[in-house]
């Protein structure tokens, strides 16, 4: 969905539930109603008169009591025991309670629906006044149990509970059942006095309610306090094991692995695999090298009866449904060019119980289909794990499905080669650099290399170049950033028109300056790479939408907006994050590379948390991506 269609998207979520109020609004003070109303605050009818008007209009007085039902719960300044009270006083116990749920029923709807839309610019405003850490709850196996517990307190408008719970991912016909199931015991006990002002004397009702006030001024006056328990509470019961190894679920893992072959084989695309390790013996270091989104399963026509646990990017865990299927088959999250101990203590937890330990050190897909450089702390972390160390050479895999492409690639082959890279006494011996010179060159790799000594095959794609402007930024004709565009198979610039077409073997055609991506996407890094060290203020700024973890269906919600910039002092964000002023900075030390997905975004992980940005120019997030390479390469003197 684009920009404008999500603004389109928004609006008429809005006006709906605008129009929506505004004909609840419209019932409610519609005829006799505003006099009802009007009395809820006045007191100018007797109770005994109110309650007549009320069963003399039939089914029009039940609906009166669950529209003003749901306009109490969606305007949070208006308290629900009038309208409760009046429910039990009028049509009995269980009439009433009827009456009042269903009013919850439909506010809550509708406060979900207005939480999902607008929901990230009133979250702030109702963490603030609630005083309660929504992360900590969020992430808590009791935050089923603390909304219950809200319910019960009189200091908190069921709106503002509504809004609190819709915040936190939750799916609607959960969310509506421990709303419903929430709000009875509270609605009860206010219909419930109604219905005993109408069958007891009043010294009975009056002690009631003096108890039942007495009770409300006392949890209003220790609502902190209350509200640090919940958290405390929280934070005792937070599901502290849902990143921790799991054993590999075998049945879950083949049902994956056989429906992705069984899509492979429907796509034309064929695996060839072979294992030159024989049986691995574990502890044991798997290294893959990292062209294609699904190299976990390539990797597994040869590794997957040793039940390996593998390192993934900590982003597909934040996906409910993903996170959950990961975990089933062993896989446990990371950080990416990030300090993360959890992550740590999970390999070694791995090494010491003397399993397979299955990893990407490029820690990205390949941009261009060749071998992307491994930080220095991945080659620290080889040498001390004390265990044998294997490679699994993947080949074809970029070409089959590339990180920028749509979809994959009719005739693709893919080869698959796992075999012994060093024993643990091996490694032992080798020095840093010896350990580095092995890895690099058992896992490097050129997609288009390998494809030339197999000139049978042959890709087919109804968009083939479609996608290549967001990792090719420059035009090579007129030197102009983000100005290519494309389809199906070509390639054109904004200023120069056609450039070139890209045929089923990755090759430029027509005489062009490139023979394939590689070279273009080599040269522009490089010229880039002269603008930067040429330009000691060099900066990259771009307004920018803030992307945080969701705890939903999706990968990530909406955070905030503001401005990036990228120098030689590092990122920069200054913007809004839930609904608060912020100024975040890493240092150029802390940036090794800003992850990018290609026409989306550029990120960086704060550890466990991601700061996702979508700049406003979206072939640019590569741009980002290149500038921080050459920025912390230059900074350490590394080579690019």
């Amino acid at each position: 969905m684009t920009d404008r269609q999500h603004a389109r998207h928004k609006l008429l979520i809005a006006v709906g539930v605008l129009l929506a109020f505004g004909i609840l609004v419209l019932f409610a003070i519609s005829g006799s109603n505003s006099e009802i109303l009007k009395n809820l605050f006045t007191q100018e009818l007797s109770n005994e008169e109110l309650r007549d008007q009320l069963m003399d209009f039939g089914w029009r007085g039940y609906t009166v009591v669950a529209v003003l039902a749901t306009l109490q719960l969606i305007c949070t300044v208006l308290p629900a025991e009038p309208v409760q009270v009046l429910a039990g006083f009028s049509f009995g116990f269980p009439v009433g309670v009827l009456c009042c749920m269903a009013g919850v029923l439909l506010g809550s709807s509708l406060i979900y629906l207005l939480q999902k839309t607008f929901g990230d610019r009133l979250r702030g405003y109702f963490i603030r006044k609630l005083n309660l850490d929504l992360e900590k709850i969020a992430r808590s196996n009791k935050a089923t149990v603390i909304m219950f517990i809200l319910y019960f307190l009189p200091a908190i408008p069921y709106g503002m509970i509504c809004f609190f719970a819709a915040s936190m991912g939750m799916s609607y016909r959960r969310y509506t059942t421990v709303m419903m199931l929430g709000a009875l015991p509270s609605v009860c006990i206010g219909v419930g006095l109604g219905y005993v002002a109408v069958v007891s004397n009043w010294i009975v009702t009056v002690c009631i309610f003096a108890v039942l006030i007495l009770v409300m001024i006392i949890i209003f006056c220790k609502k902190d306090l209350l509200f640090s328990r919940l958290n405390n509470y929280a934070d005792m019961h937070k599901n502290v094991p849902l990143n921790k190894v799991r054993d590999v679920n075998g049945f879950v893992m083949s049902i994956v692995y056989y429906v992705i072959r069984a899509f492979f084989f429907l796509r034309g695309i064929r695996v060839k695999s072979v294992n030159k390790a024989g049986d691995l013996k574990g502890p044991a270091l798997v290294l893959c090298n990292h062209g294609s989104f699904i190299d976990f399963i390539y990797a597994a026509t040869v590794l997957r009866k040793f039940k390996p646990n593998f390192i993934s990017a900590r982003l597909y865990f934040y996906h409910k449904y993903l996170g959950w299927l990961m975990r089933c088959v062993g896989a446990f999250p990371k950080s990416m060019f990030a300090v993360d101990m959890e992550n740590a203590r999970n390999c070694f937890t791995v090494l010491r119980q003397k399993k397979i330990l299955a990893l990407m050190p490029e820690a990205r897909l390949s941009t261009a289909g060749r071998f992307e450089d491994i930080q220095e702390n991945t080659y620290s972390f080889i040498k001390s794990a004390n265990a044998n160390i294997y490679s699994i050479k993947i080949s074809g895999d970029y070409l089959a499905d590339p990180k920028w492409g749509k979809g994959f690639r009719r005739g693709a082959e893919v080869e698959v080669e796992m075999d012994v890279l060093l024993t643990a006494e091996q490694t032992k011996e080798l020095t840093l650099d010896q350990l580095k010179q092995a890895v690099v060159e058992r896992l490097s790799y050129d997609e288009f290399e390998w494809l030339k000594q197999r000139p049978h095959i042959h890709y087919r794609s109804r968009h083939m170049a479609e996608g290549l402007e967001n990792i090719l930024m420059t035009c090579p004709v007129c030197g102009k950033k983000h100005t290519l565009a494309t389809k199906k198979d070509q390639i054109s610039c904004e200023h120069c028109g056609l450039l070139t077409t890209l045929n089923n073997r990755y090759e430029f055609t027509g005489g062009f300056r490139f023979e394939n991506l590689a070279q273009w996407y080599e040269w522009q890094k490089e010229k880039l790479k002269e603008e930067i060290i040429g330009d000691e203020q060099y900066s990259l700024f771009s307004k920018v939408e803030l992307r945080l973890p969701s705890n939903g269906k999706g990968f990530t919600r909406h955070g905030g907006w503001g401005e990036c910039t990228l120098s030689r002092d590092g990122l920069t964000y200054e913007g809004t994050k839930d609904g608060e002023k912020v100024h975040i900075h890493f240092t150029i030390e802390r940036i090794y590379r800003l992850l990018f997905g290609a026409g989306v975004n550029f990120e960086i992980y704060n550890g466990p948390e991601i700061l996702f940005f979508v700049p406003e120019e979206k072939r640019s997030a590569v741009d980002w991506y290149l500038t921080s390479m050459i920025l912390y390469d230059d900074a350490f003197k590394t080579a690019v």
